[in-house]
C-alpha cells in the first residue's frame, strides 16, 4: 500500500514537473474557400483545396476548413431560416483565410465589412492563390486588401521564366534565385510596387513582348508578393492553374510557409516599397 502511495506521488510530481513548452500547442483553424459560381471553374480548385487541407493536417499546424460559399464569411451568428445553427463557425473562429475563388461574389455589405475587419483590426491573415486577385472587381477595398487586381494572363501556361526578389521570405525559401515554372502566369493592374512588397517576378529579359493583351509599359510582372493590410498579413501568388502545380513540392511549400506567415508563425511583417525596380523612386 506504501509503495503504491508513493509511486502515485512520484508519477504526480513528474507531471507538475512537465514544462509548459512541451505542451501541446493550439492548432490554428484555416478558412479554404474555394467559391467559383461567378467565374472561370478552375479544375485544380478541388485538388488545391484537399492539398492544403492535407499539408495542414500533416504539419499539425492548422485545421482547415472548406468551403465552396461565403456563409461564413461573416462575424454576426449564423442562421438557417429562423434558427440558429449553433454549430457554425464564424470568422470570429478563424486565424487565416485561404482563397481560391472568383467573380463578383454575393457578400452582402456587413459580410463585406466583417472580411475587410478580420485583416485590417483583428490582424489575421489571406492567403491568395491563382485567382485570389481575380475576383470582387467592382469592390475596390478588396483589390486594395490584396494589392491588385487580375489583368489578363498574355503569355498563358508557359515556362515561366522567374526571379525571387527576397530569399529571406519564408514562402521564397524552397526556390533557387533563378527558376523555371510550368503555369499561367497572370498580369496585374491596380498594382503598384510601392503599395506591396514583391517576393518574386518574372524576367522580362527573356519574354515575349509580341504577344497581345500585354498592358504593362514597365514591364514588371510580379508572381508573388506580401503586404500588410491593417494589422493583418496578406500574401498573393499567381501560382496554381493545374493540379500539376499543387503537385510541385516548391509550390505547396511557398503556400504552406505563406498560410503560416499569414497567422504569425513564422516570420516578421513586412514593409511595403522596400524592393523597388532599379531606377524606381517610391
Amino acid at each position: 500500500m506504501l509503495m503504491n502511495y508513493s509511486r502515485l506521488l512520484l508519477v504526480l510530481g513528474l507531471l507538475v514537473c512537465v514544462p509548459l513548452s512541451s505542451q501541446p500547442k493550439k492548432k490554428m483553424k484555416l478558412l479554404a474557400i474555394g467559391d467559383v459560381r461567378g467565374g472561370f471553374q478552375h479544375d485544380s480548385v478541388s485538388h488545391a483545396l484537399a492539398t492544403i487541407e492535407r499539408l495542414g493536417r500533416e504539419s499539425a499546424m492548422f485545421d482547415t476548413y472548406i468551403r465552396t460559399d461565403s456563409q461564413l464569411l461573416t462575424k454576426q451568428p449564423i442562421s438557417v431560416g429562423d434558427r440558429k445553427n449553433v454549430n457554425a463557425r464564424n470568422l470570429d473562429y478563424f486565424d487565416a483565410i485561404f482563397y481560391f475563388g472568383t467573380g463578383e461574389g454575393d457578400l452582402s455589405a456587413q459580410q463585406k465589412a466583417d472580411f475587410l475587419s478580420f485583416i485590417k483590426t483583428d490582424g489575421k491573415g489571406f492567403v491568395g492563390a491563382h485567382t485570389g486577385d481575380d475576383a470582387y472587381f467592382t469592390w475596390p477595398e478588396f483589390g486594395e486588401m490584396v494589392g491588385g487586381y487580375f489583368d489578363n494572363h498574355p503569355w498563358g501556361v508557359f515556362d515561366a521564366p522567374v526571379i525571387v526578389e527576397d530569399p529571406n521570405f519564408p514562402a521564397m525559401k524552397p526556390f533557387p534565385t533563378r527558376f523555371t515554372i510550368h503555369d499561367e502566369i497572370y498580369q496585374h493592374k491596380n498594382f503598384s510596387r510601392d503599395k506591396v512588397h514583391v517576393l518574386a517576378r518574372l524576367d522580362a529579359s527573356k519574354l515575349d513582348f509580341t504577344k497581345s493583351n500585354i498592358h504593362r509599359t514597365d514591364k514588371d510582372f510580379p508572381v508573388a508578393w506580401a503586404k500588410m493590410y491593417g494589422k493583418g498579413r496578406v500574401f498573393y501568388s499567381t501560382f496554381g492553374h493545374f493540379d500539376e502545380a499543387w503537385d510541385d513540392p516548391r509550390v505547396q511549400k511557398m503556400y504552406m510557409a505563406a498560410i503560416e506567415w499569414s497567422m504569425r508563425l513564422i516570420g516578421d511583417d513586412v514593409k511595403e516599397g522596400s524592393n523597388l525596380k532599379e531606377g524606381e523612386t517610391k
